[in-house]
């Protein structure tokens, strides 16, 4: 014979699904019939919160969970009247967890563009490339030391998470070149002077700054 208690959980899924269907959510809602939950407690459909996998494919797995408990807050009414409930709780821990991984992994400047040489005497050719990004509404910068080590230049775009690196030195000055680096890949690219702002415009906009 049919079995009541099968047949009441499938007319509540049903039902879930198509109020679901009506306010434009059932694409984010799945039926796993391997999903178990206090099963001391609830007597209806439960449910978890997963978030979905990030850039990477990680996936950190259930955020949130709860249930339908009727007959649980009707043992403190008069009588045992039956209430009905829904709740929910949430992994506070696990989400801070992930708040903080995501806040680590953003940008922590507005800078576009670290304009940076490895050799000395190049201050003033740095403000010029620097002024030339300015005038043209590209968020630039560079260090005001005289002569900082080309590392220390590097490190600070990856520290500050400053995705161009515009580079000038001797050679680029002779040959009337800029050197773009990609902070991420380390991807080095050598272009004219004259048309450096407008390739460091589309490497920003391929970066999505």
């Amino acid at each position: 014979g049919e079995n009541k208690s099968a047949a009441a959980g499938l007319s509540d899924m049903r039902l879930l699904l198509e109020y679901c269907e009506l306010f434009g959510c059932l694409d984010k809602v799945s039926f796993d019939l391997s999903l178990a939950r206090g099963l001391d407690y609830y007597t209806g459909t439960i449910y978890e919160a997963v978030l979905a996998p990030d850039a990477k494919g990680e996936n950190v797995g259930s955020v949130a969970g709860g249930g339908r408990y009727d007959e649980l807050v009707g043992m403190f009414a008069p009588k045992g009247r039956s209430i009905p409930c829904v709740g929910v709780s949430i992994g506070i821990e696990r989400l801070f967890s992930i708040m903080e991984k995501k806040l680590q992994e953003c940008r922590t400047s507005s800078i576009q563009v670290l304009v940076a040489s490895g050799q000395k005497g190049l201050l003033k050719e740095r403000m010029k490339l620097l002024n030339m990004l300015w005038d043209n509404d590209i968020n630039a910068e560079m260090l005001y030391k005289a002569n900082p080590k080309l590392l220390t230049q590097f490190q600070h775009a990856e520290t500050e998470r400053i995705p161009l690196v515009a580079i000038i030195g001797e050679s680029e000055l002779q040959e009337g070149k800029v050197k773009l680096r990609d902070t991420a890949t380390k991807e080095e690219k050598l272009v004219d002077r004259a048309s450096f702002v407008e390739e460091a415009r589309s490497l920003l906009l391929n970066y999505g700054s």
